[in-house]
């Protein structure tokens, strides 16, 4: 409870003559596959249509935009091959989570996506990395945020509640669950996004009244999404501290963010939206690992 407490204390004016915090970017290093075989050909989330055509060459564009963002702003950006077959391989979050020298690759739970594991193993493997596949349906950095000593950890779609267990022996870091109920919202960081050490932005409503009470006491200061926001997918950022790239539509996060200190970049994600993806899921961050 001390610890949560230390963590939760407000740093609302902290730093800066006008009550605002004066954020700080970190240099960060991340993993994203190219949309070379983007399409919907399958329905494993609600926001996926098969009957509705889909344009290769936007959502390469797309794509490429929050890449060169990234780099612009700074950071690091592998990349890793597209298999052919493998569509939703253009959301490597949901590849694997890592951390120092050590990635534990995903175990997803629709078939169609099995196949990308073995991308992610022998990527990860090539650079040296300590590297072994969940044990139990775990999606990666779709269901692990990192936030402060915690990895605040979703279940209740893709990623099983027991695979919070193997996550936290692996990394020797608390993992504190989250569950969603939500199916629009099926994982962790389409409801949710770590800004920083201390802060999140969230949407309440996709979580379970004890999965809020949670957030409540060790985010007493988050940023709350509306169900607008939400549907605008501007959840699905990804920040640097400083930096938050996000989807473009979010009016009210957006606003609620320069408020508090940040600068939301808006990116246009509509095409990759159509497989149920934005910003943060086409962007696995490699905190602090060794592949270069």
């Amino acid at each position: 409870m001390d610890l949560i407490t230390e963590l939760g204390t407000s740093t609302a004016t902290a730093g800066h003559p006008s009550g605002v915090v004066a954020r700080r970017s970190t240099v960060r290093h991340y993993l994203m596959c190219p949309p070379t075989h983007f399409d919907v050909t399958y329905s494993i989330n609600p926001w996926m249509d098969p009957g509705k055509p889909t344009d290769q060459s936007i959502a390469m564009s797309q794509w490429q935009r929050i890449h060169d963002q990234l780099v612009d702003l700074g950071h690091t950006v592998d990349l890793i091959p597209p298999l052919p077959g493998l569509p939703d391989m253009v959301f490597a979050a949901n590849g694997a989570t890592v951390y120092g020298d050590r990635a534990l690759v995903a175990r997803f739970r629709f078939p169609e996506r099995v196949a990308e594991s073995a991308g992610y193993l022998d990527w990860f493997a090539a650079r040296g990395l300590s590297v072994q596949q969940a044990t139990r349906q775990n999606e990666g950095e779709g269901d692990y945020l990192a936030a402060g000593p915690w990895l605040l950890a979703g279940n209740g779609f893709r990623t099983d509640r027991r695979a919070h267990v193997e996550t936290e022996e692996y990394f020797g870091r608390a993992v504190i669950g989250l569950t969603l109920v939500n199916d629009k919202f099926y994982h962790l960081d389409t409801a949710l996004a770590a800004l920083d050490e201390r802060t999140i932005m969230y949407y309440p409503d996709a979580f379970t009244p004890g999965s809020q009470a949670i957030l409540r006491e060790l985010f007493p200061d988050a940023i709350i999404a509306t169900a607008e926001d939400a549907e605008a997918f501007g959840l699905n950022a990804v920040s640097d501290g400083e930096h938050v790239l996000m989807p473009e539509g979010a009016a009210n996060l957006t606003a609620q963010l320069r408020n508090a200190g940040f600068e939301p970049i808006g990116m246009d994600v509509s095409e990759l939206l159509r497989a149920g993806g934005g910003v943060k899921c086409c962007t696995l961050e490699l905190h602090d690992q060794r592949a270069q």
